[in-house]
């Protein structure tokens, strides 16, 4: 019956690429693969106008009038294996090999679903009951709504007392959503069986991308992110819309900010322990994520000299950092996952320390600070201004990103039937102020889409460079022949106390220590904090983790206020 009305009918489903389509009760048409409904009907045919004309009339294209209530029934572990699927799309698009999207990250997340007890296993955890057995409990209870947190959707909170109001107040809230949404927001629950969130997707996209030995480190997807080049804020919107996204269980997939670099890395060293992994594919010299490589892509995008590439590789070698070893993710030896891009920073900064000192005094008063009158010397002076040029530049167009960038989307998530409207209400009154500033600026509203690339900046002499290259510039200012070898002018170095703390109860030390640091380490230091999108505390203590593999058999006895700077001898210096 229903081919002679879709027998013309030839698109491909947009959801299965599947030609097989049917006809609903409604006169709509849907996939008979995957159910899909689309926004088309069939040819009827009209008696009521003239018995014996026969005429066919064609409905006009209107949108769907009629839908099952809660749409289908589905897991939350199906909007986060599409949200994934959508990502690591994206990334295959930037350039990524399709073996990362078939062969690694589909593997991680099929053993996820696993190690978690949601799919592949004889007693999946699923609740359409709505409630839970607790691990240590031998009883069935009802759901613990104390424990519920949206901490890990970067939205606001809501209390206790409204949640269960919303849930006992109609069926709305939960009928509505996922079935097992409950298991994500009761805080005990998710935290012992490691359950999935918004933050943690882009944790696996990383652990994946480590595993594949891809050209991309944590802070180059987290700003493919920000960019909008890979799915994030309001990915829940390619949902597909039988998968009803309304009650508590929508605030799941609500993320309203990209995570900082150091929560999403913590989330990755978290995945790792769960899923149980061996060990990586070792990073040799030849992978792009190895400090060697990995430095050098950085001293090109912040326009220092090559010249200065050799001195980072030796530095390198005394740390300790260039064994495979120290390089791979083991979860039995070695089982912290090296931040790649924080350690080729570092390497770079103590190795311009090492050249041109970095106090506030040697840098401007040594050969790297006098002007060069050939040309063909590397002129820290020359760089620093060059460089705090394009650097406020970049700052600026990136804030002017940030605030044209459109946030909010069409499909809203919400609680409740009430926080929905109001919502929907301040979404209508930022549309209505937006069109009003559109009409006013010469420029229209939302902000034009950057392409990606793995370099901030620019150098060079064509149109749009962000200034001259001083990549071919020699060190001949800073660096001396001494029986044929080649040793630093710079005669000290000084550093912050080297002595380690407890990682549980002490925290980062670099707002105690900033004001002591010299002016120049701080800017250095905030400029490669730009270059990654990190904090200046995260990077600084990854620059004392290199001076300490550098000074380790010379630091272990010795203490000192953290405040106060030490100096040392550099051995071999001239001066």
């Amino acid at each position: 019956m229903d081919d002679e009305y879709t027998d013309g009918f030839r698109e491909p489903c947009s959801q299965c690429s599947a030609v097989d389509w049917g006809v609903s009760d409604e006169g709509c048409f849907y996939c008979k693969s995957c159910h899909n409904v689309i926004e088309r009907t069939r040819e009827v045919e009209d008696r009521a106008v003239t018995p014996s004309s026969g005429r066919i009339s064609t409905v006009s294209r209107t949108p769907r009038t009629k839908q099952p209530e809660g749409g289908r029934q589905w897991m939350v572990c199906e909007g986060f294996q599409m949200i994934l699927r959508n990502q690591a799309s994206a990334l295959v698009q930037l350039g990524v090999s399709p073996r990362f999207k078939d062969d690694v990250l589909c593997q991680l997340w099929r053993l996820y679903l696993q190690k978690t007890g949601q799919a592949y296993t004889r007693q999946p955890v699923r609740s359409s009951q709505f409630k839970l057995r607790f691990p240590d409990s031998g009883s069935d209870s009802a759901t613990d709504w104390s424990g519920f947190s949206t901490a890990d959707t970067n939205g606001d909170s809501m209390t206790p007392s409204t949640v269960r109001s919303d849930a006992d107040s109609s069926d709305w809230s939960l009928a509505s959503g996922p079935l097992d949404a409950v298991c994500y927001r009761v805080r005990r629950l998710k935290r012992s069986r490691g359950l999935m969130g918004m933050r943690r997707t882009l944790a696996l996209l990383h652990l994946a991308l480590v595993w594949s030995r891809e050209p991309l480190t944590l802070s180059d997807l987290l700003r493919l992110v920000s960019d909008g080049h890979v799915p994030y804020i309001n990915a829940h919107q390619d949902l597909p819309r039988e998968m009803r996204l309304q009650g508590p269980g929508a605030l799941i997939f609500r993320a309203e900010k990209v995570p900082p670099h150091q929560e999403v890395h913590k989330e990755a060293e978290s995945l790792i322990e769960v899923l149980q992994l061996p060990a990586f594919p070792p990073i040799t010299c030849q992978s792009v994520l190895h400090p060697a490589l990995l430095s050098l892509r950085y001293l090109t995008d912040l326009n220092l000299p090559d010249e200065l590439h050799p001195w980072v590789c030796r530095l390198m070698g005394v740390a300790g950092m260039a064994d495979e070893t120290q390089l791979t993710c083991n979860r039995l030896t070695h089982p912290a996952l090296p931040r790649y891009d924080l350690q080729a920073a570092a390497l770079i900064i103590v190795t311009m320390k090492l050249l041109f000192g970095l106090d506030d005094h040697t840098e401007w008063s040594g050969g790297g600070g006098h002007p060069d009158t050939s040309g063909g010397v590397f002129d820290l002076r020359a760089w620093y201004r060059l460089l705090q040029v394009a650097l406020t530049r970049a700052q600026q167009r990136k804030e002017r990103r940030t605030a044209r960038k459109q946030w909010k989307t069409d499909r809203l998530l919400s609680a409740n039937k009430k926080e929905r409207i109001v919502m929907m209400k301040k979404k209508r009154v930022a549309d209505q102020v937006r069109l009003c500033f559109e009409k006013l600026s010469s420029r229209p509203a939302g902000i034009e889409r950057v392409a990606p690339s793995s370099f901030r900046f620019c150098w060079g002499d064509e149109e749009g460079a962000d200034g001259p290259s001083l990549h071919l510039k020699t060190l001949d200012g800073v660096v001396t022949l001494n029986q044929d070898v080649q040793t630093p002018l710079n005669a000290t170095y000084w550093h912050p106390a080297l002595r380690r703390c407890k990682a549980r109860s002490c925290s980062s030390h670099y707002a105690e220590v900033e004001p002591t640091l010299p002016r120049s380490f701080v800017w250095l230091l905030q400029l490669f904090c730009f270059l990654l999108g990190v904090a200046p505390a995260i990077l600084y203590e990854e620059v004392l983790t290199v001076e300490r593999r550098v000074f380790s058999r010379r630091s272990r006895s010795r203490g000192g206020s953290r405040t106060r700077l030490q100096h040392r001898r550099i051995p071999g210096a001239t001066s």
